[in-house]
């Protein structure tokens, strides 16, 4: 589990193609505390396994390395990354830890679009075109995660767009500063609202 507070950000070193998928190697930052294989990091909000940690030598931090399966590649943006890119970074919530931002699994539900980009102040707004049914679990004030920040909902739109506004934190400690209209991002709702769906299915007898 994750809270969407987004601990550091880790480039892009390679993505090698594998016949049950690819691997990808990234940099991650000495300051993110360590990193051991068999544990889960979030990357850009997508839950892995860290599979090899090596490097760190030169202190240029740790070289971890994640095995990507066609579900996620299928789901989410890491399969379309290439050397040099960011991305944002997560450990797990210890136990008894604070819960800062939402609760956030790391499965993402889909992949979104950027359609607006704006200054407002310091920071920024950011507007997003959901994956189809996803705008059902969304409400304005609610929380989502896009790229596995932790984000309130500032507005919900018609079409199945949302957006967000990015404080200067944010923009400085994550990837979001980066984005423009037409990049993708990975996409997970609140999972509180996908257990309400499905307990409201159970009493009106469509499901089981």
């Amino acid at each position: 589990m994750f809270t969407g507070l987004v601990e550091g950000t880790g480039d892009v070193l390679a993505v090698e193609a594998r016949p049950e998928g690819r691997r990808l190697r990234l940099r991650v930052p000495r300051d993110l505390g360590p990193v051991q294989v068999g544990e889960s990091l979030a990357v850009d909000g997508v839950c892995l396994t860290v599979a090899a940690v090596s490097g760190g030598a030169d202190g240029d931090g740790l070289v971890a390395e994640f095995d990507l399966v066609p579900e996620t590649l299928c789901r989410t943006t890491l399969g379309a990354r290439r050397p040099g890119d960011r991305v944002n970074l997560e450990r797990p919530l210890p136990v008894g830890g604070r819960l800062g931002g939402h609760l956030v699994q790391g499965h993402v539900d889909g992949v979104g679009t950027v359609t607006a980009v704006a200054g407002e102040g310091g920071g920024r707004w950011l507007e997003v075109a959901l994956p189809a049914g996803l705008e059902r679990y969304v409400v304005e004030k609610g929380a989502i995660a896009l790229d596995g920040v932790s984000l309130t909902v500032a507005a919900v739109r018609d079409g199945g767009r949302i957006g967000v506004a990015l404080v200067p934190h944010t923009l400085a400690a994550t990837t979001l500063g980066t984005k423009a209209v037409g990049d993708l991002v990975n996409v997970e709702v609140d999972v509180v609202a996908r257990y309400v769906e499905r307990l409201l299915r159970r009493e009106d007898g469509e499901g089981r």
